[in-house]
């Protein structure tokens, strides 16, 4: 927490802001996700399939190496068990026999044990269990403990090969081979049953007596063969394995089979020790030696079935996984093209919106929004059209030309409303300004009719003098207002002349010091125009400067045209300052920036007179720290002049630069009287002398400028053409201040010995002592008071203008 943050009140976090996703980002996404996804889950596919494909193959390799031994040992251990039951129960050919059953056993384990050797395969508890044979071979001979536990082991070991059998050759992981491999297990198992009743028989030996136990170990043996018969082998057998095995069962020796079982069952007798079996028991062997052969080979056949079907099966996934792979690689690629041919034509059709819109808000819009200002009419097919369309892109560039179509409304209803209001600020400029002309009109039959008395006619001057600044004020409206200032000139006028009005303009006129460095003449129509564009200029000039500085105005002619510059003594002005003065200069502002600039409308007015007139303004700092104003008028308003030249007239050159203006002459208050030395003649004819001081020695009397005067012998407001007119008569004396130089200032004069060393210097004449300055320290102190007020007022306008 900040240490300035009031206790309990926590700073509120700022939300961050999402990063946004380009849309080809979030196109190419949409592409790259569900193809990865796709390809992932197609790889792993083609794993399974493979591996499943190679399981088979495997089973099919170990099958085709160890099945074959597997089932012969299995055979000779049952043939073994029956020979070792046989020899238990003391038949007489049985030890032979016994020992050939034991070697044939001993060839199948050995070939058994050099084929198993997979630590994966669940052949270990087969090769552990071999392990004990001996010992149990040798309790047999020994007739060590009962002949059932002897018999029990072979069929423990008999049973662990059928269970490898079941584990590693039925596939399971696959439905249809476990279907195909189902009916070998059983077989095997069914095998092993009728195998079991053939050592039971041989246990009874030559008596045909059986224990209570063994007799249950018969029946349960016939009980589940024939139920493997009837359940799970018969249903399963293809329609050659059902053939075959009809076959089989329909032979003699396995209806002699039958015909033993059910005489076994039904035939037998109760005795104290046990089961007294039927004499028909006598035929088994010999029935059992051929329909076992028989059973084997369809065992055989049964398991190749299965192998070739495996084998089968995994070339079968081997060919899906090269079509599934084949595939779905041609579906990714198809996914692909699609992908970057739909983002392409996304990104293009919004690449060409973006390129319309930008055109749209940078050139259609700016034109349309200055023609509709200008009053002009707007075509509307330069403006975007609602196409229709209904994808997304479409709606959006409707959408946008809704937009468009709104945005040109509202600015055409702007520009009607700017337009009515022109004409409504028109309409009241034009009536307000008739009525200031008549005012002015007045104020000059007042002059007239009351020219004698001096402090009445300083009044009506002062008054005069504020209803041109009121005018001035009305046409600035009328300007702003979109309307023409009118120009009642009808010839052209001397640049000179044009600043003399100008001049005349502004309320502190007597500050202004002009100077025309070349003759040169301004188009009648466009006089007015230019005199106010400066009378504002130097309004501001002198509003904006010390009071008692002066404000300077020089024009002379240029490459491009006339340059006018106007330059005060004002306060320093920011560089940013200067950039937004001059914006304001060119550029048009709305109503609404006219309004938070109400008392600041100068220059905007110039610049709309500039434009008008075809010029530019240009405010900058001037080399004395105030402000320097350069106005460039086209060369297009300037015409040769056509006024008397001096070498034709006798005219000096510097006393015609001295030569007082007319419109200063003319709007010279007459003060209270003065001491005598400031006073000096005032009739019209003789202001110039009075001004510009005695002609040159021998030079001709100057002729005095010509002006016009009222009936009263009062000078007239504005001449707009000099001509001779009568000398007025005498009027009372008046102060009339030395204006500024018109022309070029005079160049300063060399001075005789003035550098010389003074060894060398000539004997020199008594110099005029200089005497003091007369100003009293109260006229200091109120020339310092000016300049402040001058100072606070000019910071008190920035301050205005500040935001």
């Amino acid at each position: 927490m900040s240490p300035t943050e009031p206790e309990g009140i926590r700073r509120q976090s700022t939300p961050r802001r999402r990063r946004t996703v380009r849309l080809r980002t979030l196109l190419i996404w949409l592409a790259v996700v569900p193809t990865v996804a796709m390809g992932t889950q197609v790889a792993l596919t083609a794993e399974r399939l493979l591996d499943q494909s190679a399981q088979l193959r495997s089973d099919v390799v170990a099958a085709e190496r160890i099945g074959a031994p597997l089932y012969t040992l299995m055979v000779d251990m049952q043939a073994e068990r029956t020979a070792t039951a046989a020899r238990w129960a003391g038949t007489g050919e049985s030890e032979g026999e016994l020992r050939a059953r034991r070697e044939a056993t001993d060839l199948a384990a050995a070939e058994f044990r050099r084929l198993a050797v997979d630590p994966e395969r669940s052949f270990g508890e087969v090769t552990r269990q071999l392990d004990k044979l001996p010992d149990h071979r040798l309790r047999a001979d020994a007739r060590s403990g009962t002949a059932d536990s002897t018999l029990a082991y072979y069929s423990e070991v008999i049973g662990k090969v059928i269970q490898v059998y079941q584990q590693e050759f039925s596939h399971a992981e696959d439905a249809e081979l476990a279907q195909a491999s189902r009916p070998v297990v059983s077989m095997l198992q069914a095998t092993e049953m009728v195998a079991r009743e053939d050592t039971v028989l041989a246990l009874a030996g030559p008596s045909g007596e059986l224990t209570f136990a063994g007799y249950d170990q018969f029946v349960s043996a016939l009980g589940a063969q024939r139920y493997l018969h009837e359940a799970l082998i018969v249903p399963h057998l293809t329609a050659r394995d059902q053939r075959f095995y009809e076959r089989v069962v329909g032979s003699s020796d396995w209806q002699t089979k039958t015909r033993i079982e059910s005489a076994v069952l039904s035939g037998h007798k109760d005795i104290v020790s046990g089961i007294k079996l039927p004499a028909e028991i006598a035929g088994w062997p010999s029935a059992h030696a051929n329909f076992s052969v028989q059973m084997t080979t369809l065992n055989i056949d049964l398991a190749r079935s299965v192998l070739a079907r495996g084998d089968a099966k995994a070339g079968e996934l081997q060919t899906e996984v090269a079509w599934l792979i084949g595939g779905s690689a041609g579906g990714l690629l198809a996914v692909v093209v699609v992908v970057v041919l739909t983002t392409r034509s996304v990104l293009r059709r919004l690449h060409d919106l973006h390129e319309r819109t930008v055109t749209v808000a940078e050139e259609t819009l700016p034109d349309v929004v200055s023609r509709l200002q200008r009053g002009q009419t707007v075509d509307p097919e330069a403006l975007p059209a609602v196409s229709g369309d209904r994808d997304e892109v479409g709606r959006i560039s409707d959408a946008f030309a809704r937009a468009v179509a709104v945005s040109v409304d509202g600015h055409r209803r702007l520009a009607a409303e700017r337009h009515g209001f022109g004409l409504f600020a028109s309409g009241i400029a034009s009536r307000t300004g008739n009525l200031v002309s008549r005012q002015l009109s007045l104020t000059e039959d007042l002059q007239d009719t009351f020219g004698h008395d001096e402090a009445l006619l300083a009044e009506l001057m002062r008054a005069d003098q504020l209803t041109v600044g009121m005018r001035r004020q009305i046409e600035n409206l009328l300007i702003l207002a979109g309307g023409e200032v009118p120009d009642p000139h009808t010839e052209p006028m001397r640049v000179a002349d044009l600043l003399r009005e100008a001049a005349a303009e502004v309320e502190d006129f007597r500050r202004i010091e002009r100077q025309a460095l070349d003759e040169t003449s301004v188009e009648p129509s466009a006089i007015s125009r230019i005199s106010h564009l400066l009378a504002e200029l130097l309004d501001n000039a002198t509003r904006f400067s010390p009071p008692r500085s002066k404000v300077v105005i020089r024009a002379e002619v240029v490459t491009d045209g006339l340059s006018v510059e106007i330059e005060d003594r004002g306060p320093r002005v920011s560089p940013e300052r200067y950039e937004e003065m001059n914006g304001r200069l060119h550029a048009a502002p709305p109503y609404s920036v006219l309004a938070q600039n109400a008392h600041r409308l100068g220059l905007f007015v110039v610049g709309h007179l500039a434009e008008q007139l075809h010029a530019t303004v240009t405010l900058r700092r001037s080399v004395y720290g105030g402000t320097s104003a350069v106005v460039i008028l086209p060369a297009e308003l300037l015409v040769a002049t056509g006024d008397r030249d001096p070498r034709t007239t006798g005219e000096p050159e510097p006393q015609r630069a001295l030569q007082a203006p007319a419109a200063v002459r003319e709007l010279l208050p007459a003060p209270t009287p003065a001491p005598a030395a400031d006073l000096v003649p005032a009739p019209a004819v003789a202001a110039a002398a009075a001004v510009t001081g005695p002609p040159a020695a021998g030079g001709p009397e100057p002729a005095p400028e010509p002006v016009a005067h009222t009936s009263a012998g009062l000078p007239s407001r504005r001449t707009k053409a000099p001509a001779a007119v009568p000398a007025a008569a005498p009027a009372p004396l008046v102060p009339v201040p030395v204006p500024a130089l018109a022309g070029r200032p005079a160049l300063p004069e060399r001075v005789p010995q003035t550098h010389i060393a003074e060894q060398l210097r000539e004997p020199r004449a008594q110099e005029t002592v200089v005497r003091p300055d007369t100003a009293t320290p109260e006229e200091v102190a109120d020339a310092w008071a000016d300049y402040e007020q001058g100072t606070q007022t000019v910071e008190e306008e920035l301050r205005r203008d500040q935001p």
